[in-house]
């Protein structure tokens, strides 16, 4: 018996990386899956993979219309709606003084108009279905400065004040929304190595480990699954005490530097 027998679930970005994984384990714990990307050939490979309990769907989370179309097409597929996933996310790196305004909107018009709009779009639909749960992707750096990441930083603080807001005024619906706040976990957005062919895939991920084994406690970057494996936890009974909280999963990188 798994998790999430009978339950339906929407998870953004979830062609790759950490989107892949939560929707891995969310099959393989009994839900039935609305897999939604910009990245149609990867995203329709995964839903093939995973059988029946799969859909995708091409889902710009900045776009309304996109989910105007997501959501009927997971009660389509499903005949109902009751949880989501907010995972879509991009990074950009550049100092404060030197960012473009185009650049900071892009990165807010994904991450954070993004987890507006899918909130905003499912809620209905949880409330139909007498309850549900939303899980936003922050991150670390909600929680702690870093320097180059003026945009992405502000956007994720910005998920754990909708979060929180959401939590309190869906709670009287049944419907509990957390946040994961990941450090560095080891997908292309944290290694964009992974992404091009000509990259000596061995020699980048050595670099990342020497730098992770110096700053994170548990001496290792983060593995996406371990990142699922919490969002699998916020989308069950396991935490139907929990609604309105940020949750870190970092290796123990929140709690300080070592000087050794």
């Amino acid at each position: 018996m798994g998790k999430l027998d009978g339950r339906v679930v929407i998870v953004t970005g979830a062609a790759r990386g950490q989107g892949e994984q939560e929707a891995r384990l969310f099959v393989a714990e009994g839900a039935r899956v609305l897999l939604g990307d910009v990245l149609d050939e990867q995203g329709e490979a995964l839903a093939k993979e995973l059988g029946d309990a799969a859909r995708y769907v091409h889902l710009d989370v900045g776009r309304e219309e996109d989910w105007a179309a997501a959501v009927p097409a997971a009660k389509d597929a499903f005949g109902k709606v009751d949880g989501l996933v907010n995972n879509a996310g991009i990074l950009r790196f550049n100092e404060l003084a030197g960012t473009p305004l185009e650049e900071y909107l892009a990165v807010v018009r994904v991450n954070q108009v993004g987890a507006f709009l899918g909130m905003r779009a499912v809620v209905p639909e949880l409330e139909a279905a007498g309850g549900g749960t939303i899980v936003n992707t922050a991150s670390y750096v909600a929680l702690s400065g870093m320097t180059f990441l003026t945009s992405y930083a502000a956007t994720k603080a910005a998920v754990l004040g909708m979060t929180r807001v959401a939590a309190m005024e869906l709670a009287p619906k049944g419907i509990r929304v957390n946040a994961m706040c990941p450090g560095a976990i080891d997908t292309p957005m944290t290694n964009p190595a992974q992404l091009d062919p000509g990259a000596d895939l061995a020699e980048a991920s050595e670099a990342v480990d020497e730098l992770y084994k110096k700053l994170v406690p548990l001496g290792r970057i983060g593995r996406p699954e371990e990142v699922a494996r919490l969002a699998l936890f916020l989308s069950s009974d396991d935490s139907s005490y929990v609604t309105g909280q940020p949750f870190v999963v970092d290796g123990g990188w929140l709690a300080g530097v070592s000087v050794f």
